[in-house]
C-alpha cells in the first residue's frame, strides 16, 4: 500500500466516522425511547433543539421550532391511540408562532392524558406548547418563558408603547404599521392562549395568564422558574423522571475544540471517595 493510498484511507474514516457516530447515537436513543414507553405505557416524543453540525463542514446552524417540527408532532400523535398517554419532551428556545399554535391545539384536543417535561427549557413557543397539557413536569432549575410576539427585531409591546408615548407626527409610518400587527399579534397570541388553556385551568387562572404571558411584562428571555410556574396557577410538578434525564444525553451538543465544561464519569454521594484515576469497578 502507497502512502497514498494511507493517506486516502485515513481521510476516508475521518470523513464517515461522524456520520457512523451519529448513526450509533440514533440507535441507542431509540433503544431508550422504547424502553421508556414500555414502563409508562405511553407515546413519547421528542422536540429538542441543539445547536446542529451541518454535514461535515462544521457550520453551526441553531435550531427552533419550525413547520416540519409540528408535522412530525402531529404526525405521531395521529399513529397513536387517542386514549393513549403522551409524554412530550421540549428542551427548545421556541419558534415559529404558527408551528408552536398547531402542536398545542392538537395537544388540546386529545382525550388522553398529556404530559409534558421540561428538563431544561422550553421558552417562547416551547412554553405555549406546555400550556396545552394537562400537567407540566420540571427539573428544579428548569424554566420556561413569556409568549409574548416579536414583530422582526422588536418586541411587540415595545412597540405599542413607541406609539402610545410619542407624538403621532414624531412616528414615522413604519413603525405606525409595526405598531399595529404588533397589537393585532398580542390580542391574537392572548385569544390563543385562553382557547388551549380552558377546560384544564380555572378561568380566574386562564384570564390572567393569557394577559401577563403575551403583553410584555418581561423581556423575552425572561427565566419562569418552577416555582414561579407554580405560583402563576401552572399545572407543574417536579419529579422528573431519571430516565427523561438520561434520555437527554443522548442529543449532545456538538463538541467545540476546548471543552467549556468538565467532570468526571462517576456519581458521587456524600462519605464516598472518588475513584482513583484510571480505575474499574469491580
Amino acid at each position: 500500500m502507497s502512502a497514498s493510498d494511507l493517506l486516502w484511507g485515513v481521510f476516508l474514516v475521518a470523513a464517515f466516522q461522524p456520520f457512523i457516530r451519529q448513526r450509533m447515537l440514533e440507535a441507542s436513543r431509540h433503544r431508550m425511547i422504547g424502553r421508556i414507553e414500555r414502563e409508562r405505557g405511553s407515546r413519547l416524543i421528542l422536540l429538542v433543539h441543539r445547536q446542529e453540525s451541518m454535514s461535515l463542514l462544521g457550520i453551526p446552524l441553531l435550531r427552533f421550532i419550525d413547520l416540519q417540527d409540528s408535522e412530525a408532532i402531529i404526525h405521531a400523535m395521529q399513529l397513536t391511540d387517542p386514549e393513549m398517554p403522551i409524554d412530550l419532551v421540549l428542551h427548545t428556545p421556541g419558534g415559529l408562532v404558527l408551528s408552536a399554535s398547531q402542536i398545542a391545539r392538537a395537544i388540546k384536543h386529545r382525550r388522553g392524558k398529556v404530559t409534558v417535561f421540561v428538563p431544561h427549557y422550553a421558552m417562547s413557543g416551547g412554553t405555549l406548547i406546555a400550556l396545552a397539557a394537562d400537567e407540566i413536569v420540571m427539573c428544579r432549575h428548569s424554566v420556561l418563558g413569556p409568549i409574548d410576539p416579536q414583530i422582526g427585531k422588536f418586541p411587540a409591546a415595545s412597540l405599542i408603547r413607541v406609539v402610545e408615548r410619542k407624538p403621532i407626527g414624531d412616528i414615522d409610518d413604519e413603525t405606525l404599521i409595526l405598531a399595529d400587527q404588533a397589537a393585532k399579534a398580542i390580542r391574537q397570541l392572548e385569544d390563543l392562549v385562553s382557547e388551549i388553556m380552558s377546560g384544564t385551568y380555572e378561568a380566574a387562572v386562564v384570564a390572567e395568564l393569557s394577559k401577563l404571558l403575551t403583553q410584555g411584562k418581561w423581556t423575552h428571555d425572561y427565566p419562569i422558574t418552577c416555582d414561579e410556574a407554580s405560583r402563576l396557577g401552572l399545572k407543574v410538578r417536579t419529579d422528573m423522571p431519571q430516565e427523561i434525564l438520561e434520555l437527554m444525553t443522548y442529543f449532545p451538543q456538538p463538541v467545540r475544540r476546548v471543552q467549556s465544561v468538565e467532570f468526571g464519569d462517576e456519581p458521587l454521594r456524600r462519605g464516598k471517595k472518588a475513584p482513583p484515576p484510571n480505575s474499574r469497578p469491580q
